[in-house]
């Protein structure tokens, strides 16, 4: 349950005089459904203006306050034309009022002839005159007080002014609770930090309040850690069948490569966790190609060896097929039961599956969602692997982690290197694995930047790759945040594709498919009927065709380094030498300049991932926002970096010293906890 104290703070907006229907797009576009995510929705500049008494008082450019009286209205002779409104100083000196596309009733409204108004805006030249085009404010005197000299600007979406946004997190902001504090005093002194409701009041008051906005920063970072030192408690009180591996089946597993160091470190630490009592939860990161998929399954042997089941989860149905051939045929030889369960899977074949899974006849299971649903039962359950981190966050993992009646252990996998402060953020429950080298004969992915202007040609070399038999990857821009525009990118480039190939050589895949539709083009397209598959980024993780290795990236500056670089790992897969063509546009900001150079030189996931970072935010990184992991609000990429260590300190000391958060400050720790919405970490304290 939310302490009482902090359900001012979660009541809806709509609870405000004045919010209806009109406002409601608005504020949803920008994520603002309660008091709390307007008090977290901070300035992103200020305005600051100048107040004078007389015109002459201030200087062309200026954002001025200043009393004027209206004398003259003029309209314009279309209906087009702005309408004017011609006002005085206190000295008769005079300055036209502009108003661009409005009809006359509003600035009459506004500005009634001969009632003086205080008036701001910025003032400017027309010709030889002085103008103010929209003032920002027009208030009668009595309520002066309402234009400030200092006035925050937020962030905004159509249908919202500034003027009003700021009303509204004024009324947010008078609900907020003086709150215990939950920071280490020792911390608190040392930044010289102010109590959470001050800084708080004090980010929206000023822009000098650079370390009251950092003590936010702070305390995002600090519930966030705490949330997940109390996972990774609550999962090591919990009991697991420890595994030890005998050897017996991983050394009939024949390959035709030798494992890097890095895959063979990355066992020992896997089979080092798995022997424990507890749950092992280690998250094995690699860039694409590197051999994650080798090291699952030894683990998984592991866990048959010592007489247990392992299941596999992947994030689709197509890549859960993909990933149970890959196995197979791996295991080779060897006396394994595999299986694959999706939900496509019906009547009898699944009966079956599900009969082997409970009498323990199946060994390892392949699939969705589908393999932990009600109804799937296993007889010794010992290990999980879950393909593609990003998709699945720490309510997931703990939702998992109920599910099992066995506790398993549990490894987690991403194709996305992560940088390390981010590691920490967002898994800092689990033990980290990286595979930091590739497989040897792996041939790095060619990667060359050109110009949209020279389309003509890069269709002339796309029929030349085809023509030899080999498949190609078109990837439409990123047109703008909506799915509907980038299908409609990807829809025209098939079509034109199609005119010059043909109708069966081009196949197309986008966001607003069906999944089974979206499979049958994946599959047409593995298996080779098709040649070029034109695609948005929904195949950023996607199948595996050895036989495509040549990416064409449109828009190419569009996309972040980390959404590049996972694009151009879908082609390199076979013993072909693979070319990733960048296509950009004209103008390109240097932002976008420096992206592309590195995506030229380098091939390494982990430098791309730190830098990426640095170049966008953290939600955006991971891609937060769809996994439904709550991104952060406050804290900078640069705030992770600086404070990260210090509150992983902070919360470590706390759980250590009152792991069931019953002292003073442990009190106001859970407080915080549910302020920035981690309810999840303190279900798992004694007494919830």
């Amino acid at each position: 349950m939310r302490p009482e104290l902090l359900n001012p703070l979660f009541a809806e907006i709509s609870v405000i005089k004045g919010v209806g229907n009109a406002l409601a797009k608005p504020l949803d576009r920008l994520g603002l459904a309660r008091m709390v995510d307007l008090g977290f929705h901070l300035p992103t500049g200020w305005v600051e203006r100048k107040r004078v008494d007389r015109l002459d008082g201030a200087d062309a450019g200026q954002m001025i306050i200043i009393t004027l009286t209206p004398v003259e209205y003029r309209a314009g002779g279309s209906s087009r034309a702005p309408f004017r409104v011609v006002a005085e100083d206190e000295a008769g000196e005079r300055i036209t009022l502009t108003y661009f596309g409005r009809n006359s009733g509003w600035p009459k409204k506004l500005l009634p002839l001969d009632e003086p108004r205080i008036v701001s805006g910025k003032l400017e030249m027309w010709g030889d005159q002085l103008q103010m085009v929209h003032p920002d404010h027009v208030v009668p005197p009595e309520d002066s007080a309402d234009v400030q000299v200092r006035e925050a600007v937020y962030p905004l979406s159509d249908g919202i002014t500034n003027a009003r946004m700021r009303d509204l997190v004024k009324e947010a902001l008078s609900r907020a609770p003086e709150l215990p504090e939950w920071i280490e005093p020792s911390v608190l002194d040392r930044h010289k930090w102010k109590g959470w409701r001050d800084s708080l009041l004090s980010v929206h008051a000023t822009p000098d309040s650079v370390g009251e906005r950092r003590r936010l920063a702070y305390d995002e970072i600090f519930t966030g850690q705490l949330a997940l030192m109390l996972v990774r408690a609550a999962s090591r009180k919990r009991k697991a069948q420890p595994i030890t591996p005998t050897g017996v089946l991983r050394d009939q597993v024949k390959l035709p490569f030798r494992p890097t160091g890095a895959q063979l470190r990355s066992l020992h630490e896997i089979d080092g966790d798995m022997q424990q009592g507890s749950p092992m939860l280690r998250l094995l990161q690699g860039d694409v190609g590197a051999g994650k998929t080798w090291v699952a399954l030894m683990a998984l042997l592991g866990a048959v060896e010592a007489g247990m089941q392992g299941a596999m989860l992947a994030p689709t149905e197509i890549l859960a097929r993909q990933h149970y051939e890959t196995l197979r045929r791996m295991l080779s030889g060897v006396p394994v039961n595999i299986a694959v369960l999706t939900g496509r899977d019906k009547g009898k074949a699944r009966e079956a599956t599900l009969m082997g899974l409970a009498d323990g006849s199946i060994d390892i299971l392949v699939g969705t969602h589908a393999i932990f649903q009600e109804g799937v039962t296993y007889k010794n359950l010992g290990l999980t692997v879950i393909d593609e981190q990003h998709r699945f966050g720490v309510v997931q993992r703990m939702m998992l982690a109920s599910k099992a009646r066995l506790n398993p252990h549990v490894l987690v996998m991403t194709a996305t290197p992560i940088p390390r402060t981010l590691t920490l953020t967002y898994y800092g429950d689990m033990e980290v694995s990286r595979l930091d080298e590739m497989p040897p004969g792996r041939q790095p992915i060619k990667t060359l930047v050109m110009s949209a202007d020279r389309l003509d040609e890069v269709t002339e070399a796309l029929g030349r790759h085809i023509s030899g038999g080999e498949q190609a990857y078109w990837v439409c821009p990123l047109v703008e945040e909506s799915e509907l525009s980038d299908q409609t990118a990807a829809e025209d480039r098939a079509e034109a594709l199609r005119m010059r190939f043909g109708p069966d050589v081009v196949a197309l895949v986008h966001g607003r498919m069906k999944g089974p539709e979206k499979d049958a083009v994946m599959e047409r397209f593995a298996g080779g009927q098709a040649k070029v598959l034109v695609a948005t980024t929904v195949i950023e993780v996607g199948v595996d065709v050895p036989n495509a290795s040549l990416m064409i990236i449109e828009g190419a500056d569009r996309f972040g380094l980390a959404q590049l670089h996972q694009l151009r790992g879908r082609v390199g897969r076979g013993d072909k030498a693979s070319t990733c063509l960048l296509l950009r546009g004209n103008g390109l900001s240097e932002t976008a300049r420096a992206r592309l150079a590195l995506m030229r030189e380098s091939n390494d996931g982990f430098r791309i991932a730190e830098e990426d970072l640095r170049l966008r935010g953290a939600g955006d990184y991971l891609g937060t926002r769809q996994s439904g992991e709550q991104s952060a609000r406050i804290a900078t990429p640069e705030d992770m970096n600086d404070l990260i260590d210090m509150a992983r300190d902070d919360a470590r000391l706390l759980v250590e010293r009152d792991g069931g958060l019953d002292s003073p400050r442990g009190q106001a720790a859970r407080i915080a906890l549910y302020l920035f919405e981690r309810d999840a970490a303190v279900g798992l304290l004694k007494g919830g």
